[in-house]
């Protein structure tokens, strides 16, 4: 029998009464609150829980959103995954819930809120951004710099590009009218780490799109799926230069003709004349502005020039960026 039961949501997404919702049930204590000023090893342990879970399969649970529900039942890994049709959704955020369906191995009850980020017609447009290397300074293309960062480091003391989350605000808007979509390609057990790391660092909050980290998942996967489910939307794409971003940024824009209003890169190569950047943009579509910049003011600078963020965002760029 569990002891310590507890169904986790990922912050979900929709539009036009269709919603995507993700979770785990694990049964595993709540983690360890990250605390100011706590040791390196704190943060060791606090990761390390994070992957030490211990996954229920086979749960029958609930989802209710806005008055749509369903049922799923969580695979041999502890996930969810649901899709509801003809919810009520209310923009910018809907509250929902995760239930136990049916009694599990002796547990009768257990309840989650699921918080879901609504795209309505007051948006002009998507942002969809990577994490690592992007906004997060992870040092991939050093690995023992990544590996160290990685582990011993809180969502309280790791470090966001200077004038990231202004740039994103901008995009974003006053009123959070354009929604902000996270994607990555590291696992599900970072979720809770990088919502507390981008909300102590100023930026918009919105869905993080992870992976299972046993049977993988592939981030085209994720943009797709955000692209049909907000399909009203033109997008703003921003990643680096580190690994496949470019490649896989050139494919969507291949694969969703006039969905793209601007693709953003980060250069980060430690040999920027390498040409791999070149070679995965080989052929791009002239239509759609490539921005390939060192920081964060010349990429807000270039989107000003393109209309997509005002004078306002730049300045507070300008200003973080000193």
């Amino acid at each position: 029998m569990p002891t310590e039961l507890r169904i986790v949501t990922y912050v979900a997404h929709g539009a036009g009464g269709h919603v995507v919702v993700r979770g785990r049930v694990v049964d595993d204590p709540e983690p360890a609150e990250t605390l100011a000023g706590e040791s390196p090893w704190a943060a060791v342990r606090r990761t390390a829980r994070g992957f030490l879970t211990t996954e229920l399969p086979g749960v029958r649970l609930r989802v209710e959103v806005g008055g749509a529900s369903t049922e799923v039942v969580t695979d041999t890994d502890g996930y969810l995954r649901a899709e509801l049709d003809g919810a009520d959704l209310v923009s910018p955020w809907t509250t929902g819930r995760v239930s136990l369906a049916a009694a599990y191995r002796g547990v009768g009850h257990a309840e989650a809120e699921v918080r879901v980020r609504v795209s309505d017609g007051r948006a002009a447009l998507g942002v969809l951004s990577d994490v690592d290397d992007t906004v997060l300074q992870t040092g991939v293309q050093r690995t023992w710099t990544m590996v160290r960062q990685t582990l011993t480091g809180s969502a309280l003391t790791r470090t966001s590009f200077p004038g990231a989350a202004e740039l994103y605000r901008g995009l974003s808007g006053p009123d959070e009218a354009d929604p902000v979509f996270y994607v990555s390609s590291s696992p599900w057990n970072l979720h809770e780490f990088l919502l507390e790391f981008l909300a102590h660092r100023g930026f918009p909050a919105g869905p993080v799109l992870l992976r299972d980290l046993v049977t993988g998942g592939h981030k085209r996967e994720r943009i797709d799926e955000l692209f049909g489910v907000h399909a009203d939307l033109r997008w703003v794409l921003l990643g680096d230069s580190g690994e496949h971003d470019p490649e896989i940024y050139a494919a969507t824009v291949r694969r969703h003709p006039g969905r793209v209003l601007a693709v953003c890169i980060r250069e980060v190569r430690l040999d920027p004349r390498d040409g791999v950047v070149e070679r995965a943009v080989a052929g791009w579509d002239e239509s759609v502005p490539l921005v390939l910049a060192p920081d964060s003011l010349t990429m807000a600078r270039r989107l000003a020039e393109l209309g997509l963020v005002d004078e306002t965002c730049v300045a507070a760029v300008a200003a973080a960026s000193d």
